[in-house]
């Protein structure tokens, strides 16, 4: 019989945490925002800031499309084009935590002396985490961490903070 017990305790935790889960987010919300990020990798550091669009494919799981441009410093600028997945975890009354996953593309280019220059970009691999605030019903305070996994040393730790609206 304890084991029985034992067994519909956790089953009704179980779906305890799916319905709050569940209840956190929409499938179908929507929102758009801007952040300010710092590549980091190889010694050198890089503020930029970017724009992103987010949307729930599923009452827990969220899609982001993100942009972001690092202007020209020491000869360098650069870019990010992301694609990752969230899956949303309520954590308190206006707390969301995430673990992330996704793809992107990371640009630079070199300029020196005036005239010359060089670009490249290489395909990464995204891997992260984030949490968002709910500052009012339709504003979100956002901050994330983020790693892209790159070959030849463009492998690069992302922090970033942000502010999105919702609708």
């Amino acid at each position: 019989m304890k084991d029985f017990l034992k067994k519909v305790a956790i089953i009704a935790i179980a779906v305890t945490l799916m319905n709050v889960t569940a209840n956190a987010q929409t499938k179908g919300d929507k929102a758009i925002g801007a952040h300010i990020a710092l590549a980091t990798g190889n010694h050198y550091s890089h503020l930029g800031i970017g724009g992103k669009f987010q949307y729930n494919i599923l009452d827990a799981v969220r899609a982001e499309g993100s942009l972001t441009f690092y202007p020209p410093k020491d000869y360098v600028s650069m870019w990010d084009v992301s694609l990752n997945g969230h899956y949303l975890i309520p954590v308190a009354d206006k707390i969301t935590v995430y673990p992330l996953a996704g793809v992107g593309l990371l640009g630079a280019r070199f300029s020196w002396e005036g005239h010359h220059s060089s670009s490249n970009s290489v395909f990464c691999l995204n891997i992260g985490g984030g949490a968002d605030y709910e500052l009012m019903p339709n504003i979100a305070l956002n901050a994330e961490l983020k790693y892209k996994i790159a070959e030849d040393g463009w492998g690069r730790l992302m922090p970033s903070v942000g502010i999105a609206y919702r609708f």
